[in-house]
């Protein structure tokens, strides 16, 4: 675990945050009437989560922590950026919807956390949060160590292999990387790229011709390290799914909406995984 690479992706993140909801409208009106940016893939396998204590990690500007909380659970979003969270915290007292947020490295959280005895019924993470792990197996150690004994985890991310293909669909990068970290240019505005399906509430122009001032260090995992992690910490894998599609990110040339915010490769072309999920249980 490089705590250098952490310090960096702080400060990208905390430039990129203040980017990134500038383009969302009205983000506490939405989930105060209801709204919710959870996708129907994380809420099938979180299933019934009221009244269960859930963490959720790399929680970002706690959009799906209160969408979370909105299901009835009693929530904790941790993040490194101290941008996501101060917004994060203003989110829930101006929604009116209850969360708990700490500024944190998760793995420091997560080792305080054990320290505590404390214990959560999910454990959960989604979309982007693992290519910024640097230490895999430590990370899903810890995790096993902080689920109560009937305890499940659950992630929804992108597929590595759609990350190794360029804006053409053709492969230009190892699938193979086995966590090496590379620098990248920094967070990008990635709201501002694909607003229609990641700003929920409203588009609104915001910060334009956003440059990253902080680099940022990125550590590329496949699918089996992720899975042999977890059960090298002890965790029974329950469900592993692949879908041929993808939630909110239409990176690759020509992809198409086919309903609900999800974007397919263009028609006619073969499939593969755009994204993936596992369920994990003690």
């Amino acid at each position: 675990m490089n705590k250098k690479f952490h310090e960096a992706n702080r400060l990208s993140w905390n430039a990129a945050t203040v980017v990134h909801n500038s383009h969302k409208h009205e983000q506490a009106a939405f989930l105060r009437q209801g709204g919710n940016t959870l996708y129907p893939e994380e809420l099938s396998l979180l299933g019934d989560i009221k009244g269960l204590n859930i963490l959720h990690l790399q929680c970002n500007s706690g959009q799906d922590t209160l969408s979370l909380a909105q299901h009835g659970a009693n929530v904790t979003g941790v993040d490194i950026s101290d941008e996501a969270i101060n917004f994060a915290r203003q989110l829930s007292i101006d929604s009116g919807i209850p969360a708990q947020f700490h500024l944190a490295d998760i793995f420091d959280w997560m080792e305080q956390a054990i320290t505590k005895n404390l214990q959560f019924d999910r454990v959960f993470c989604s979309y982007g949060a693992l290519i910024w792990l640097s230490d895999l197996n430590n990370w899903a150690k810890l995790i096993s160590q902080l689920l109560t004994p009937k305890g499940k985890f659950i992630a929804v991310e992108f597929h590595p292999l759609a990350f190794c293909l360029d804006a053409q669909w053709q492969p230009y990068r190892d699938y193979f990387r086995e966590g090496l970290a590379f620098e990248a240019a920094g967070v990008e505005d990635y709201v501002a790229d694909y607003p229609e399906t990641l700003c929920p509430s409203k588009v609104l122009e915001g910060i334009t011709n956003f440059q990253n001032p902080h680099p940022s260090f990125e550590f590329h995992w496949g699918t089996h390290e992720v899975v042999n992690a977890l059960i090298q910490a002890g965790l029974r894998i329950e469900q592993f799914n692949e879908y041929p599609y993808s939630n909110g990110w239409s990176g690759l040339a020509g992809m198409r909406h086919i309903g609900d915010n999800r974007l397919a490769q263009p028609e006619g072309m073969p499939r593969i995984p755009l994204m993936y999920s596992v369920l994990a249980g003690k």
